[in-house]
């Protein structure tokens, strides 16, 4: 009978009152926090919205207003949990928040989805099937990238945005490793694939991956904030 010998699933909906921190603490989310006079927030809280956008538990991180770079990710740390060749899938809902005039920074950088270990500078990251935002306007265009050490796609442009303070949902597929598929939609419609007209392959990496969303501005006062919902990544054992 198949089941949890045959299949697992992590699923996270960052319900309650754990806090997140640089090293593990009874919960696999690790904090990397590059600041050193100013204090980002990295928590979970509750979203009571309006009637239908309720989100119970979701993971916020967010710059405070020290004009210094920052750079904050939650991510395994560096515990590649997941092996390429098992993973099926990674989902998770998610927004952007501006900290002023409803428009990303333009020393801001977003990005997440499964990498391999994580770097500061993003493009530093030798294994990476992520998403990023790539604008600095109030509609914020979103591109895909993935490298596998020997395939590599920069800035894939997705014909999809993001528009300030609204929930999205966004979804890989790694059932094929050589054409591997993204899909974005907005958290009230359906899931569209996206940048189909690039073949994205990550079969020349054979090892571990894990979660990884990282929020990052250079020497700046904004206050910017991302936000996730929910995430999911499953497979085969």
């Amino acid at each position: 009978m198949a089941g949890i010998q045959d299949f697992w699933c992590f699923e996270d909906d960052f319900i309650g009152g754990g806090t997140f921190g640089t090293v593990g603490q009874g919960d696999p989310w690790v904090i990397t926090d590059t600041s050193s006079a100013g204090t980002p927030l990295y928590t979970r809280v509750d979203h009571g919205e309006t009637a239908g956008t309720f989100r119970p538990g979701v993971a916020k991180l967010v710059f405070d207003s020290q004009a210094e770079a920052q750079n904050v990710c939650l991510s395994f740390g560096d515990k590649l949990a997941f092996d390429i060749n098992k993973v099926r899938g990674f989902e998770c809902g998610c927004r952007f928040v501006a900290g002023t005039g409803g428009a990303k920074d333009t020393t801001t950088t977003v990005a997440w989805g499964l990498t391999g270990d994580r770097n500061d500078a993003i493009d530093s990251i030798a294994i990476a099937s992520i998403f990023r935002l790539a604008s600095t306007s109030a509609v914020l265009p979103v591109v895909i990238e993935n490298d596998d050490a020997t395939n590599t796609n920069d800035d894939v442009a997705t014909g999809f945005s993001m528009v300030d303070t609204s929930w999205c949902k966004f979804k890989i597929d790694f059932s094929n490793l050589d054409d591997v598929k993204y899909y974005a939609g907005l958290a009230t419609g359906s899931l569209s694939r996206v940048g189909a007209a690039t073949t994205m392959k990550m079969s020349a990496y054979a090892a571990g991956l894990q979660p990884f969303f990282q929020l990052q501005k250079t020497s700046d006062t904004n206050v910017d904030a991302f936000e996730i919902d929910y995430v999911r990544v499953w497979g085969v054992r």
